[in-house]
């Protein structure tokens, strides 16, 4: 028989060792996770990797401009920015789409969907080929069982003779068609986004004040809708508008006593929208029932309100537009607009952001070139001629924000720069 002898001082150290191994093991996982973002209260410099934990002090904002929409907009209930125009809708038996510009709003153009019917088109949303209009109101009862998703070739309804296929849909979690009366339901929708092939749907929750995230197939078909998250936004949610590249996801919405807010959504994997970093802030418009928002950049938003009539209080239908970038500037990376790569070869513009002077530097660019400052507008704010080699541009007295800079080469370069 052959006895087993066990060292006990080896079986000690052995022990020790994985645990101290398990130990630092535990504390690199920990030490790699945590909030990432630099403006949050909870910041940890340490962190690989977000674990959607950041925490961020109260915020307001104001909006930077405001125009009065015509009567014919009274209810806007969506937005999006196509074709250089402005498109919105309101969200009941108009089956127009109107399109216009913020040089002359009351100019606009409209674009009729025929063949179609307007029960509560609520959102409006885009890709490369179409516009989708969002047929899926729902506060009257909460039990309708014809919701739906307009999918509007775009060459099509640029001619005015619009293509138009459906998207129907039912949601996974709801099983009592019963019907729940006025304004008690929480499967209204107003929101919703378009990804690489997928849409996604968000609530607006009467009963719990939250918003759950739907997902379905971008193919025209009847489906059920695939719950996937639920977030509690203490608040309606009546808009969105979404970058799928930069990760970036907002909504707007309003609580119970009008008061509007934007909740800001970024920096999380895949389509786990609300496992990233979660932002509220509150807008400076009190009693404006924001109904929708979009943005091309990430930094520069467009959002409506629809007229509010009561016996106490009336609010116009508007147009806003506000500027995030102290919100978002330091995450959106993306600064190039209508850049000539074979001019902007040997151009350098750096550190941008910037807090106070931007250097420019450029072998290529001729002394004595003329350059132009502008805000998102077209205002010129600032101008000059550039020296030799590096040029320093003075941004120290404009407000933080999102500017043009204009090279009057041929052709002329445009290049997005931030002042934080």
């Amino acid at each position: 028989m052959t006895t087993l002898r066990i060292n006990t001082y080896s079986v000690a150290v052995m022990i020790t060792l994985l645990l101290q191994g398990f130990l630092a093991l535990s504390m690199g996982n920990a030490q790699s996770h945590g909030c990432t973002d630099l403006l949050a209260l909870n910041y940890h410099a340490g962190a690989a990797q977000n674990d959607g934990s950041c925490i961020y002090p109260d915020a307001s904002i104001s909006v930077l401009s405001s125009w009065l929409l015509p009567p014919s907009m009274v209810e806007t209930s969506g937005l999006i920015v196509w074709n250089h125009k402005i498109w919105t809708h309101n969200d009941r038996q108009d089956l127009k789409l109107y399109a216009f510009d913020t040089l002359d709003v009351f100019n606009y153009e409209t674009f009729e969907l025929t063949g179609t019917i307007n029960i509560d088109w609520e959102e409006i949303a885009q890709d490369e080929h179409y516009v989708y209009v969002g047929d899926f109101g729902n506060n009257y009862n909460g039990n309708r069982t014809n919701l739906q998703i307009l999918l509007v070739e775009k060459t099509s309804l640029l001619s005015r003779e619009p293509l138009i296929d459906t998207i129907q849909f039912s949601y996974a979690l709801q099983d009592d068609l019963s019907g729940s009366g006025l304004n008690n339901t929480d499967y209204d929708c107003e929101a919703f986004v378009v990804g690489k092939d997928s849409l996604y749907l968000f609530t607006k929750e009467w009963v719990s004040k939250k918003t759950s995230v739907y997902v379905l197939p971008k193919e025209p078909g009847n489906y059920v809708a695939r719950h996937l998250d639920t977030y509690d936004v203490q608040g309606l949610i009546t808009g969105a508008t979404y970058l799928e590249h930069e990760r970036l996801l907002v909504l707007s919405g309003y609580n119970m006593v009008v008061q509007p807010f934007l909740y800001l959504f970024y920096d999380f994997q895949g389509r786990d929208f609300f496992g990233g970093n979660k932002r509220k802030l509150r807008v400076n418009l009190p009693l404006h029932q924001v109904e929708a928002i979009t943005t091309k950049d990430g930094l520069f938003y467009y959002m409506t309100n629809e007229a509010l009539l009561t016996a106490f209080v009336t609010v116009s239908q508007k147009l806003h537009t506000l500027d995030l970038t102290e919100y978002l500037g330091h995450y959106i990376t993306d600064y190039e607009v209508g850049v000539e790569e074979s001019v902007l070869g040997s151009l350098h513009l750096y550190p941008n952001p910037s807090r106070s002077y931007l250097r420019l530097e450029s072998a290529d660019l001729p002394v004595g070139t003329n350059y132009k400052i502008m805000d998102m507008h077209g205002r010129i704010l600032l101008k000059g001629k550039t020296g030799a080699d590096i040029t320093l541009l003075y941004m120290g007295e404009l407000p933080p924000g999102v500017y043009i800079l204009n090279l009057d080469t041929n052709p002329v370069v445009s290049k997005k720069i931030m002042r934080y």
